[in-house]
């Protein structure tokens, strides 16, 4: 099942230059939702640019991915929670054509860490989206590792997708 976007989310920068190849909210769903990985932009307390690839999971209108209770992305996101999350979905190079065919999204948000029953949620939507042949072995696994495990919530202030097909 495809997730919705709600309208309001899907603005872009408005500094699209191809505004011919922007995408409506149902197909910039459904980037974010089937997409496999997605690309964590932040900056440190010292203006330094940082982006690292994720797994991720798109739910309830928001981004959510785990990792460990410290390292660099986390100090930038105490320094600064503001983020951009791209996900590149289909892409096909045409080397004739110099040029490539490709779909993706960019979410523009606040990145902050979630506790309790939305941390355990988001965790289960990750077992389900990237192990769903396993999913109580998975329930076992997020219980034994949950006191180790960090969850962060992307909060979507917009987003956009965009395409070349």
């Amino acid at each position: 099942m495809l997730a919705h976007i709600p309208t309001k989310l899907l603005k872009g920068t408005g500094k699209m230059r191809r505004k011919d190849r922007m995408l409506g909210a149902d197909e910039t769903g459904r980037i974010l939702t089937q997409g496999e990985f997605g690309i964590l932009s932040t900056v440190s307390a010292d203006g330094q640019p940082y982006g690292i690839p994720l797994s991720y999971v798109y739910l309830d209108s928001s981004i959510y991915f785990h990792c460990a209770t410290e390292g660099h992305k986390l100090e930038n996101l105490t320094a600064n929670g503001k983020v951009s999350f791209c996900v590149v979905g289909r892409t096909q190079v045409l080397p004739d054509q110099f040029t490539t065919n490709y779909e993706s999204a960019i979410v523009f948000g606040q990145a902050v860490e979630v506790q309790g029953t939305e941390k355990y949620d988001a965790l289960l939507a990750l077992l389900e989206k990237y192990s769903p042949g396993f999913i109580e072995s998975g329930k076992e696994y997020i219980e034994k590792n949950l006191a180790r495990t960090k969850v962060v919530k992307i909060s979507i202030d917009h987003l956009s997708g965009k395409s070349r097909k």
